[in-house]
C-alpha cells in the first residue's frame, strides 16, 4: 500500500499538537495579568486620602498636561515613596506611576551672565 505524501504520520500530528499546546500555555503563563494594564483610579479626594493615609504622601508639584488634565506629584520624605497622578475633567484621578527613593532637589538654572 502506498502512503499519500500529504498525510503526516499520527505520531507527528500528536507532536505538532503537543508543541502548539506548550506554546499556548507558555504565552498564557508569561502574560501579565489584566489588572496590571489598568491603572488604579478613584475620585480626587478619595485618592488624596489614600495616598496620605497609606503612604504619608502629600502633593509636592502640580501642573496641566497638553490635554488639560491635572498632573500631580505626591511624595513622602519620611518613607521615600512617590506617586504621579493624572486627573481628568470629570474629577477621576488615576495613578500614572509610583516608586521609591524620592528626594527633593533644587536645580538652579545655569549662570549665563559672564560678569557675575
Amino acid at each position: 500500500m502506498t502512503r499519500r505524501p500529504d498525510v503526516l504520520p499520527r505520531w507527528l500530528t500528536w507532536l505538532a499538537w503537543a508543541l502548539a499546546g506548550l506554546v499556548w500555555a507558555s504565552i498564557v503563563v508569561m502574560s501579565p495579568p489584566a489588572y496590571a494594564q489598568t491603572p488604579p483610579c478613584a475620585p480626587h479626594e478619595a485618592m488624596r486620602r489614600i495616598l496620605a493615609e497609606r503612604w504619608g504622601e502629600t502633593r509636592t508639584a502640580i501642573g496641566l498636561d497638553r490635554n488639560g488634565a491635572m498632573v500631580e506629584v505626591w511624595a513622602s520624605l519620611e518613607t521615600g515613596t512617590w506617586t504621579i497622578t493624572v486627573t481628568g475633567p470629570g474629577g477621576l484621578t488615576c495613578i500614572a506611576s509610583s516608586g521609591a527613593h524620592f528626594e527633593m532637589t533644587l536645580e538652579l538654572p545655569p549662570n549665563t551672565d559672564p560678569g557675575a
